[in-house]
């Protein structure tokens, strides 16, 4: 009988180990050119107390790898994709299924890489950083629902979807997407190239919504919400749902604290919201009676 693997939100934390990891995570953030790979490995780290310093650096070392395999001296944005398709789709076996929405690995690059299986956004990251390095013109497509990547010009619409592994998108493709996730057509601005912190807070919004339908995984949700208040850019609610999570977890003062100060922060634009959330840190306080 196999011995049960632990998945990353069941091992052990180091103290102090999470404190540094945001720290890094909150510099690179906000450096001048945001490292793709690093952030989403960062994330990894917060998760997967088993990834150190040093398994980032192994992952890091085999997007390296990986571009290295593909042929030089390719030229136009279809060339690239179909390249990439060949290699990372074809060769590599990096494809996305139904199941992989129940994962959380699928929302973590390491092991996005060691099991190659995960969700859109995260084999798109795969396929954006190996294409990065090989020189290749490619950004992430943030289409409602489904991440695709897109190569060459923005105007060109070369799109591929690295969930099924690297299928060519046409325009017409990406609109059914969009239709079948959101009963809307597609829209022009849909396509404009995603930019990393971008892709890092939906990657984050993934996690948050895997441990909303979790309710014994609050600590998944709070990490999630905390890594994304470090992004120099980020919605403003995400400070109550921390002080809802917090009063999840038995935390009832601190959360109750946290309530009353979104409450005061958007108490000038709309008093209404303002005072039911003040209410509700009362009720919060009132469970330690």
């Amino acid at each position: 009988m196999n011995a049960h693997r632990p998945g990353p939100h069941e091992r052990p934390e180091d103290p102090g180990r999470r404190d540094e990891l945001f720290r890094q995570f909150a510099a690179h953030a906000r450096a001048e050119r945001p490292d793709l790979a690093q952030l989403c490995l960062l994330l990894a780290a917060v998760a997967d107390p088993a990834l150190d310093a040093n398994g980032i650096d192994l992952a890091q070392i085999e997007l390296d790898e990986l571009a290295g395999r593909l042929p030089y001296g390719l030229q136009g944005a279809r060339a690239w994709a179909l390249a990439l398709a060949e290699l990372l789709g074809e060769r590599c076996g990096f494809v996305g299924a139904s199941g992989d929405y129940r994962r959380l690995e699928s929302s973590l690059l390491h092991a996005v890489l060691r099991q190659r299986r995960g969700l859109p956004i995260l084999l798109s990251v795969v396929w954006i950083e190996v294409a990065r390095r090989a020189g290749a013109p490619v950004y992430g497509v943030a289409l409602p629902g489904h991440f695709v990547v897109g190569f060459g010009d923005p105007s060109e619409h070369v799109l591929a979807d690295p969930f099924d592994g690297g299928r060519p998108l046409t325009e017409e493709d990406a609109g059914l997407l969009v239709a079948g996730m959101t009963g809307a057509p597609l829209d022009e601005s849909m396509l404009a190239p995603a930019r990393p912190l971008e892709i890092v807070l939906r990657i984050l919004n993934n996690v948050r919504a895997w441990a909303a339908a979790r309710p014994e995984h609050t600590d998944v949700a709070l990490w999630a919400v905390d890594l994304s208040l470090l992004l120099p850019s980020h919605p403003a609610r995400l400070r109550y749902e921390r002080a809802q999570l917090l009063v999840q977890s038995g935390q009832f003062l601190h959360g109750a604290a946290e309530m009353e100060e979104y409450a005061d922060v958007i108490g000038g634009i709309d008093p209404e919201t303002a005072e039911t959330i003040r209410q509700r840190a009362q009720a919060a306080r009132a469970l330690l009676n």
